[in-house]
């Protein structure tokens, strides 16, 4: 993924999430909560967990990502993986 924007780290997480769960575009917002607005399970985190190390190169620590329970928490946790 390299040095990306706010916005490029969204439209990813956004993509994947629309590919990933069959969610729509208008579903997803930074504020969207995984488990109540989107219906996301602990599985399907896993799932996401795992391709967004893919698409990163990146090891995710299941810590970095017990927390997260919001759009825009994954994308902090994404910018944090990749600052140098």
């Amino acid at each position: 993924m390299g040095t990306l924007s706010r916005e490029d780290v969204y439209g990813e997480v956004s993509a994947m999430l629309q590919e990933m769960f069959e969610l729509e575009a208008e579903q997803i917002s930074p504020g969207a909560r995984l488990y109540q607005d989107l219906d996301l399970d602990s599985i399907d985190a896993v799932d996401l967990v795992v391709k967004l190390q893919e698409r990163t190169g990146k090891k995710i620590k299941p810590d970095e990502f017990k927390n997260v329970r919001t759009v825009e928490d994954i994308v902090k946790a994404i910018e944090d993986l990749l600052k140098p």
